[in-house]
């Protein structure tokens, strides 16, 4: 079996109980016992993996509509896409998929992504989707890093596939509907001649890898975070009790199933309830707001620059949210003016989350009072799991002191594929290190501060970068920030604001240091700001700080 990195320390899915203040030494060890028990004379007899979690949802209510794929208009029951998984697991086999194979898709969402999602789950293959967004020596790497025996590619990314240097490995093409491949199996007549019946499972428990998902990292290639059938298993629950979910909700999905947070956040704990998803191939702004309204959504997941694209378009003023529970913000820091103009204007619940690929996209949860009384923050920690904030010397910090979050529990993934190295630096004594800073107010409110290695030292003082981009934009007039230390002789560095101006505005500079001078400490405030057209992105959505150095420290100087 490949080096696939992992860490044996994770907890398993029964943790180890901790003694607790004023808990005697006897309740303690009757408690250990007690797991002990449970773990090696009940746990075994227990399917703590997700294979059987579109099948049983598939049994209990078959015939409830269970997505919807906007771009074609077809419906599904639980029953039918249950028999499309069955269908591509049999098909998976017959071209040499077996257990602990990697099965990969190149392809906008679709129908396709849901059936090999639950597919190479049932027989215990792992799923690999690659981000279409990457360059192609990008995609060459990490397809040759996990070698996936089978390749799905839909029509628009032929060209691309032509392209890739697959060295010594080259797997079976799939071609979706409208893909022409040479040699490839056509997917829908494949599927058209596969037996619908459940296929034989292979032997899987908790830590059975289900998915390989790449991160950006901040240096170097992505890594593969191996996500155990535990994990997605206990984002279900985690995210069903935590957030209050229902078999009634309706959700959309509108970000890219290549991501933790499309296949995470709401399809699969919704499938787990029995309620209702519906697949968007992309964003299209005015009607993704139609359909919300139409299909009666009543939970919306975006990323901030979705939702200032909704809020800035025509459709907005007259879109009707009124069966929508809540809102809620992912994938990247939710400026707090965009929150609040949602919330003034529709008068809508508005949360922000917290996740890593790592961890599953769901750790936090809050109520709708707090996400107007904590705007701002992330909510309190999901019900099974455990976190802490550190200093440098592992200590926890105290309340509202600023520090690495640490997270602990069964929604965390069991290292880096291939990474022994990698897995065993983010996984100490079980703790997962996020290297994202975070503090925690009186009230046990967690606010993420930026990313441990995202800051500038500025006089000895630490400035946290996400946390000067977030008053930045609260200028009304300024769209985009990102902050960069610049050299300087008497603080070593200072902050400079690299930032994108509103469309037919001409914020000035000084505007935007008054602002900063308002809400910031003294040595947070940047000493420049420089306006730009726009700032570059990696194909993870995330701001490119080391290109902006490059283009804009030498001129800074001057």
């Amino acid at each position: 079996m490949a080096d696939i990195g992992l860490v044996s320390s994770i907890p398993t899915p029964i943790p180890t109980p901790i003694a607790v203040p004023n808990e005697s030494a006897g309740d303690t060890q009757a408690k250990n016992l007690f797991s002990l028990f449970l773990h090696h004379h009940l746990a075994p007899e227990i399917p703590m993996h997700a294979a059987d979690l579109l099948s049983h949802r598939a049994r209990l209510t078959p015939e409830r509509e269970a997505l919807v794929e906007l771009a074609t208009g077809q419906r599904y029951s639980f029953a039918a896409l249950n028999f499309r998984a069955n269908r591509l697991a049999h098909l998976l086999q017959r071209l040499g998929v077996a257990q602990g194979d990697r099965v990969s898709i190149l392809a906008h969402n679709g129908i396709a992504y849901i059936d090999v999602l639950f597919a190479v789950g049932k027989i215990g293959a792992i799923f690999a989707p690659l981000n279409w967004r990457l360059a192609g020596r990008e995609l060459a790497y990490i397809l040759n890093d996990c070698r996936p025996k089978v390749l799905f590619v839909g029509p628009e990314f032929v060209d691309t596939l032509a392209a890739l240097d697959f060295g010594t490995h080259r797997p079976e093409y799939v071609a979706l509907a409208g893909a022409s491949i040479e040699g490839a199996l056509d997917y829908d007549m494949g599927l058209e001649q596969s037996s619908d019946r459940e296929p034989k499972r292979p032997r899987l428990d908790a830590e059975s890898p289900y998915c390989i998902l790449y991160t950006s990292g901040t240096t170097g290639r992505p890594k593969g975070a191996v996500i155990p059938h535990r994990q997605v298993l206990w984002n279900c629950i985690n995210t069903a009790a935590s957030w209050g979910l229902t078999e009634q909700d309706i959700s959309p999905v509108f970000v890219p199933l290549f991501h933790v947070g499309g296949l995470f956040v709401f399809i699969t704990p919704l499938f787990y309830l029995g309620g209702k998803i519906l697949l968007a191939r992309g964003l299209e702004v005015e009607e993704s707001l139609r359909v919300i309204e139409q299909e009666g959504c009543t939970l919306i997941l975006g990323v901030p620059t979705i939702y200032q694209m909704w809020l800035n378009s025509p459709g907005f003023a007259t879109a009707d949210f009124s069966r929508v529970r809540w809102f809620i913000s992912g994938g990247a820091p939710c400026p707090e003016a965009l929150m609040a103009a949602w919330r003034e204007r529709k008068g809508v619940v508005f949360r922000q989350g917290y996740g890593l690929t790592e961890v599953g996209p769901n750790c936090f949860s809050m109520t709708d009072q707090e996400s107007v009384q904590k705007s701002g923050s992330v909510g309190k920690p999901i019900l099974h799991t455990e976190m802490r904030i550190v200093d440098a010397s592992g200590q926890d910090s105290g309340v509202d002191e600023v520090g690495e979050l640490l997270i602990r529990g069964p929604h965390v993934c069991t290292g880096y594929w291939k990474n022994t190295e990698a897995s065993l630096q983010a996984i100490r004594s079980g703790w997962f290190h996020t290297g994202d800073m975070a503090r925690r107010d009186a009230d046990g409110c967690y606010f993420i501060v930026g990313r441990f290695k995202d800051m500038i030292i500025s006089g000895g003082e630490n400035v946290y970068a996400a946390e000067v981009e977030a008053v930045v934009l609260e200028h009304p007039d300024v769209t985009e920030a990102a902050l960069i230390g610049q050299p300087d002789e008497k603080f070593g560095e200072v902050g400079l604001i690299l930032a994108v101006a509103r469309a037919h505005s001409t914020p000035s500079e000084e505007s935007v240091l008054r602002i900063c001078a308002d809400r910031l400490a003294g040595y947070k405030v940047p000493k420049r700001v420089i306006f730009t057209d726009a700032l570059p992105y990696s194909a993870y959505g995330k701001i490119q700080k080391a290109e902006l150095k490059e283009r804009y420290l030498n001129s800074a100087k001057g």
